[in-house]
């Protein structure tokens, strides 16, 4: 008989045994290029969440767009466990970047950074020991000159071995960005509870090759307000992502960043000819890790 119970986010991922061996750890830093994080909301552990850059530790407005749009990015990587929101690794230490201003109301589209200012904010996370970047973003205003450092701050990402998750947005286009063209970041596509990619969410054959989809309609997390929201869009997949690589670097702190790459992403990853990427499965991706572990311990 064919199973018909609903699969929630973490179910369709495979995520939730991961998140039954562990709650993540101190060691793991993510990196958060978004808006500020409410991080009085109770669903926080506080004691997990670092803001670097010198920058606002906590929302001045919580009405507005970037404010909601990090709060709600924080909740699926870093609530509490028992929280509404999805709380992959709440034990993982969240480094918030913020990089959005506080000048937008929830009405307004969303917030977007320069590739100059997104290069600052990777090189900060950098500097603060993230070994993952999570980047739910648009580049605005881009061009081959202002792209240079963009670029340069990707390579350092590759040198220093911190994996780059990115959004690969919502315009329902068929191509790619200074983003996620680079080939160390792994894009990700939004797509729905049965796998299949939204029709908003950009696809490509740089994002098909190398990126991962991952839920992203009707993701419930965590408001600036205190209330939880439902919303959608690649913004939200790309953290289910993130908090998988994170995890799994908690269960094989050893591993190399090329490594969890290789098992989150696939061992032939240029053999795909879809502009649509592979569903994540983070069961799998842990398997693959342990049996290689095992296979070096024998070695």
């Amino acid at each position: 008989m064919a199973d018909t119970c609903p699969r929630g986010p973490l179910e369709l991922t495979k995520l939730t045994g991961l998140m039954h061996r562990s709650s993540g750890s101190a060691a793991v830093k993510i990196g958060l290029v978004d808006g500020p994080v409410s991080s009085q909301h109770p669903d926080f552990p506080q004691q997990n969440l670092q803001y670097i850059s010198g920058r606002n530790r906590t929302c001045a407005q919580s009405s507005s767009k970037a404010c909601m749009h990090g709060t709600f990015v924080a909740g699926i990587l870093s609530a509490k466990r028992g929280s509404i929101a999805p709380a992959i690794c709440p034990d993982c230490v969240l480094l918030i970047r913020p990089i959005f201003p506080e000048n937008t109301v929830a009405a307004d589209p969303p917030p977007s950074t320069t590739p100059l200012e997104l290069a600052a904010a990777i090189n900060d996370c950098i500097d603060a020991g993230a070994k993952i970047i999570n980047l739910s973003l648009a580049v605005a205003r881009p061009s081959l000159q202002a792209e240079a450092p963009l670029e340069s701050a990707l390579n350092r990402a590759i040198s220093r071995n911190v994996i780059v998750v990115a959004a690969a947005g919502n315009q329902g286009t068929v191509g790619s960005t200074a983003i996620t063209r680079h080939p160390w970041v792994i894009p990700v596509v939004a797509c729905d509870l049965t796998g299949r990619p939204l029709p908003n969410s950009n696809l490509g054959s740089s994002i098909g090759r190398r990126g991962l989809s991952a839920p992203g309609a009707r993701v419930t997390s965590l408001s600036a307000a205190g209330q939880a929201v439902t919303l959608s869009g690649t913004s939200f997949a790309a953290p289910f992502v993130t908090g998988a690589i994170a995890l799994l670097w908690c269960a094989f702190p050893y591993a190399t960043a090329s490594e969890i790459r290789l098992a989150v992403c696939g061992v032939n990853p240029l053999r795909r000819t879809s502009v649509a990427p592979p569903l994540l499965n983070a069961a799998a991706a842990y398997n693959f890790l342990l049996a290689a572990s095992l296979r070096s311990r024998i070695a």
